[in-house]
C-alpha cells in the first residue's frame, strides 16, 4: 500500500480538500444557531410548559412537572375549534386556488412586459400591516356597506349581512393570505416550457385535455407550495376571526391567544399550540406523499 508522505504532491489536494470541508461547515454555523436559538430552543420550551402544573394556592403561577392531563383537556374542550380552524383554512385555500391559478398563468404566459407591474401590485398589499389591512375588510363588509346591501337586493345572504358570519373569516383569510398562493404558482409556471402547452394543441388535444395532461402536472409543486404556504398560516390565524367573525366563529388561534393573555393558562396555551403543530405536520407530509412531491420536504 502506497504511503502519503507529508508535503508531496499527493498531501496537498488532501489537505486542500479537508480545509474546503471544515470551511463548509464553519459556514453552516450561523444557520444552526439561528434554527438553534429561534426554532428549537423555543419548541422545547414550549412542549416544557405544556407539561407543567399549578402550584397549590398560587392561581396563575405553575411549576415543572409531567402533567399529560393538560392535552386531554386542551383536545376535550377546544376540539370544535380545532375542525373549525381546518374547516375555515381548507376553504379560503381552496377559493385562494381557483382565484390565483387563472391570475398566476396570465402573468407566466400572457402578460409580456407587463408581468413585473403585475407582479408588484400582488405583492403591494403585504407592505401594509395584517392588522390594518383586516380592519379595511371590517369596513368593506360593514352591514351599511356596497358589498353588504347589494347581496342583500340579489337575495344572497341568509342572515342579511356579512360582517360577523363564516363567510367574512373566510374573505378575510382568502384575501390575506391569496399572495403566498400566486407567487409559488407564477414561479412554478415561469419554468414551463410554453410550447409544451401548444404542442397538445398542434397534436389536437383539447384545452381541457391540454391542461389536464400538460399545464396541471407541471405546475403542481407550485400548487403544492401555494396550498402549504396559504393553509398552514390561515389555521392558525386569529385576527381574522377575531375582528371580522362572532363569538361562534373562533379558530383555535382565539383559544390560544385567549389563554394565554386573559386566562395566563400557560400549560393549555402550549397544549394547544404543540397539537396545532403536530396536526399540521401530519397533514403537510400526508399531503405532500399523496401529491407525489416528497422533493418540498
Amino acid at each position: 500500500m502506497a504511503h502519503v508522505v507529508p508535503g508531496s504532491a499527493t498531501a496537498a489536494p488532501t489537505e486542500a480538500a479537508q480545509r474546503r470541508s471544515r470551511t463548509g461547515y464553519f459556514l453552516l454555523l450561523p444557520g444552526i444557531a439561528w434554527l438553534a436559538i429561534f426554532f428549537a430552543i423555543p419548541l422545547v420550551t414550549l412542549f416544557v410548559t405544556s407539561l407543567q402544573q399549578p402550584i397549590p394556592g398560587k392561581p396563575g403561577k405553575y411549576m415543572l412537572g409531567f402533567e399529560i392531563g393538560n392535552y386531554a383537556q386542551a383536545i376535550s374542550e377546544y376540539w370544535p375549534l380545532f375542525v373549525r380552524s381546518f374547516l375555515y383554512a381548507g376553504i379560503a385555500t381552496a377559493i385562494a386556488l381557483i382565484i390565483a391559478y387563472p391570475l398566476a398563468y396570465f402573468i407566466a404566459f400572457r402578460s409580456g412586459r407587463w408581468s413585473s407591474l403585475l407582479l408588484v401590485l400582488v405583492i403591494a398589499p403585504l407592505f401594509a400591516s395584517f392588522l390594518l389591512r383586516t380592519y379595511a375588510w371590517k369596513t368593506i363588509l360593514a352591514d351599511d356597506g356596497v358589498i353588504t346591501s347589494t347581496l342583500n337586493l340579489l337575495h344572497l345572504l341568509p342572515d342579511d349581512r356579512v360582517l360577523n358570519t363564516p363567510i367574512a373569516v373566510v374573505a378575510g383569510l382568502t384575501y390575506n393570505f391569496l399572495p403566498f398562493m400566486i407567487l409559488p404558482l407564477y414561479a412554478a409556471l415561469g419554468k414551463v416550457d410554453y410550447r409544451l402547452i401548444e404542442a397538445g394543441s398542434d397534436l389536437y388535444a383539447s384545452p381541457i385535455a391540454t391542461f389536464r395532461k400538460v399545464t396541471w402536472p407541471l405546475s403542481l409543486p407550485g400548487v403544492v407550495a401555494g396550498t402549504l404556504l396559504t393553509f398552514i398560516p390561515a389555521a392558525g390565524d386569529y385576527i381574522n376571526a377575531e375582528l371580522l367573525g362572532s363569538t361562534k366563529d373562533k379558530m383555535i388561534g382565539n383559544a390560544i391567544q385567549t389563554n394565554f393573555i386573559e386566562f395566563r393558562d400557560y400549560p393549555i396555551a402550549s397544549a394547544l399550540s404543540f397539537l396545532l403543530m403536530t396536526v399540521i405536520l401530519v397533514l403537510v407530509f400526508g399531503y405532500i406523499r399523496r401529491a407525489g412531491t416528497e422533493e418540498l420536504v
